[in-house]
Order: C-alpha cells, then structure tokens, then sequence
C-alpha cells in the first residue's frame, strides 16, 4: 500500500465531494491574534485537499496521504470522538465543533492528501480543519458561511486539539484570495482584503528547524500576555496603544517586553496595510525588519537558526525586509523581494543559509 493510493481504491466507490484549503504566510502581524488585535496573512499555493463520500453509519473512516504506513488509517465514531494525540484529532475536533453548534453531520469515508509543510508556519493545521469543515458543509448541506468555518476550525485546534492558537490561521484559510492579503481585526472580525503591490516578489524560506505549538513556549507566551492584561486591568493587549508604552514599561520582566511587542506590532500592522495601499515598498521592508527585531528580543520566540535566515535575506541587495512567520521557535521567514528577482534571490539566500547555518532550508515561495 503506498501514500498515493486513489479513493476508488481505499474505499470501492468514488468521492461524492472534493474539497481544499490553501495555508498560509503572515506578512505581519505575529501573536497578536490571541491578544484581539490586527493581522495581515496571505495564502500561499500549498494546498490541502480532502475527498469524501458519505457512509450509512456513523463511522468516520479517514486515510491520510502524508504520514507514515502505521498512522495512515484511523476512524472513529460520530459522539464518541477522543483525542489520541495524533493527526485525526484535527479531523475529530471539527466533528466535535460542528455537532456543539447544532450542525447533523453523518458517518464519512476521507481521504486526505496535504501539500502544506507541517511544522513550517505556514499553518498546515488550519489548512486541514477548513477543508474537512468544507467537506462537511457540502456532503451534509450545511447552513456554514466562511467565517463560520473559521470559528469551527479555532474550536477543533484550541478546545479538541489543545493548541492555543489565535483565530487567524483558520481566518485566512476560509477567506484568503490570491494576490491579496487579509487584513483582519481578530476581534470584531472584520476584514478587508488588500492588494499585493505589483512591485513585489513574496519570498518564503523553510529554515528546517521544526516547531511544535500544543505545548512549551507557545502557551507560555500567552499566558504572560493574560498575565500582563490583569496587571494592567485590560481584557486584552488590544486594549493599549501606543501611548500606553510607558506603562507596558512599568511591568515586570519580562511580561514588559512581551506587552510592547504586541502593543507596537498591532500598530505595524496598520502602517503595513498603508504601505501597500501607497506602494511604498522600502517602509514596508522596513516593518517587516522592526517586526523580526521585536519577535526575537521583545517576544523571544526566534530561533538562531531563522535569526541566521533573516540575515542572510538582509544582506542581500534584491530584498526589502524580512521576518520570522508564524508562531516561531522554528519555521519560515517571509521576505519582500524587488519584482522579477524573487527566484534568484531565494536560491542565493538558501544557499548562503545552508553553509552558514548547516541546516537545510526550503524555498516554498516562489513555489
């Protein structure tokens, strides 16, 4: 049995619907999401597709394309869902979240097959929930719009999975367009899309360093983030602005450095979506590199690795900024490339990182 085995062939009858999801590079705007403030992601052309046809029980039968022999199959029952630690867990949680909001769903055969890097901050996870979610939506005729199928696919990483992630991931996957980003106020909501400047090339870099955000530094940073809230008597960081640096400074370490990485990134954000809006790709770039700064010594949820990534993108005479994406401690950096340079400019930034870093990067933009 191999990892390319067909639907027909796993289940003796063809998919009944075929669904997708993209995943995700964030420009800016990083740990913010779970403090209610402003993100700006756009999808990447990794997608991933889910095939699914219904069954007359309440089983839920899933192969997945992307792991090994021994995990590629697993079921489960519709009410009788578990957390097993592994994959199907994400699959399982969107069950879980559609019945806890009334949806009927019935028993399913899936198959999954993923081009979304796991483990390169490019949100493989979200990419997932949004397809099963679609997949449902279609097969059991649901009344799910695509903000819907974001909440439902938060609850399955946060409340099944355990995974303390924002909503913009799932946000981004359920309602991101090509050639534009999602500009997005976690709190209320509300989005805009925003047009990526012609005058532009996204470059993103896998680093190689592989990153986990069920459990460690992750969570930590979010509950200092709680932590500096209550010090401060707001419900969220979003709360502050940047008039009220002088008491985010007042805290504690290092629940100050934390509160004014999110305070100043919430406002980078906004001065991005104005830079594109102008074209104005020099300030851009330079939000991008203010931004890494504060992830790696405010937030410090860098990697050497990635920090030697960064620098490698910087030194570079075709690129504009750069900055770790994603929830950190590993993964890719995204980088704004002059237009018509992003191809080689990736390929000489991966090799200059390969030497100097030992590990092995992948170019995932330009794909």
């Amino acid at each position: 049995m191999t990892a390319l085995q067909p639907f027909e062939t796993l289940f003796g009858r063809p998919p009944s619907v075929v669904t997708d999801a993209p995943g995700r590079v964030n420009l800016i705007g990083e740990h913010t999401d779970y403090n209610g403030g402003f993100v700006l992601p756009t999808v990447i052309p990794h997608r991933t597709r889910v095939e699914l046809s219904p069954r007359p029980d309440r089983r839920v039968v899933v192969y997945s394309a992307n792991v090994g022999k021994a995990e590629r199959h697993q079921q489960f029952e519709l009410g009788a869902e578990v957390p097993t630690g592994t994959w199907v867990d994400y699959v399982q949680g969107v069950a879980v979240a559609l019945r806890r909001r009334g949806h009927r769903i019935e028993g399913a055969d899936l198959r999954l097959d993923s081009r979304v890097p796991i483990g390169s901050g490019v949100s493989s996870s979200a990419a997932l929930e949004v397809a099963v979610a679609r997949a449902f939506r279609a097969a059991c005729d649901l009344a799910l719009d695509d903000v819907e199928i974001a909440t439902v696919g938060r609850w399955a990483e946060n409340e099944f999975v355990g995974a303390p992630t924002g909503i913009m991931d799932q946000m981004v996957a359920s309602l991101g367009e090509t050639g534009t980003a999602l500009f997005l106020d976690t709190r209320s909501l509300r989005y805009q899309r925003v047009p990526i400047p012609a005058g532009v090339d996204l470059v993103v870099i896998d680093s190689g360093v592989r990153h986990r955000l069920v459990s460690g530094e992750y969570a930590v940073r979010r509950a200092q983030c709680e932590e500096a809230c209550r010090v401060l008597n707001v419900s969220q960081l979003r709360d502050l602005s940047m008039g009220d640096l002088d008491r985010v400074g007042s805290l504690d370490a290092p629940l100050n450095r934390r509160a004014r990485h999110v305070v100043t990134e919430d406002e980078r954000v906004l001065q991005a979506v104005e830079a594109m809006q102008e074209g104005d790709l020099a300030r851009l770039g330079a939000l991008f590199n203010a931004s890494h700064a504060s992830m790696r010594d405010d937030y410090e949820m860098s990697h050497p690795a990635v920090d030697c990534l960064v620098d490698a993108a910087l030194g570079d005479a075709d690129i504009y900024g750069a900055r770790l994406t994603g929830g950190g401690f590993g993964g890719s950096v995204v980088m704004l490339a002059k237009a018509g340079t992003g191809v080689a400019a990736a390929d000489r930034i991966a090799r200059r990182y390969r030497i100097v870093s030992g590990e092995s990067p992948t170019i995932l933009l330009p794909a």
